[in-house]
């Protein structure tokens, strides 16, 4: 791939010696070092925002099934909902 777009930024003096000391480990030019490392954390980003969930297909259709009931009453959240009226004040 041939490199044609620039991008500049200013950083503080001490992660630029951070990152010059990093690609001295790794053997590489600092621009391909910071480079690298900015796709890296671009991929990670982009596969976590369209990151696809798979179920078994048995958990998926107990799901669906849990979610088509109709709702059942729940003691503990009728109680709490009974004491929020004495802990809200409504104007």
């Amino acid at each position: 791939m041939t490199a044609t777009a620039r991008l500049e930024f200013r950083l503080p003096d001490e992660s630029k010696a951070r990152m010059e000391r990093a690609a001295e480990i790794a053997r590489v030019p600092l621009s391909e070092f910071v480079r690298t490392a900015a796709e890296d954390r671009t991929e990670q980003i982009l596969r976590e925002q369209d990151a696809t969930i798979t179920v078994p297909a048995a958990f998926f259709d107990d799901l669906l099934a849990a979610l088509d009931a109709p709702a059942q009453a729940n003691e503990n959240l009728a109680t709490a909902f009974q004491r929020s009226g004495d802990l809200v004040t409504r104007r």
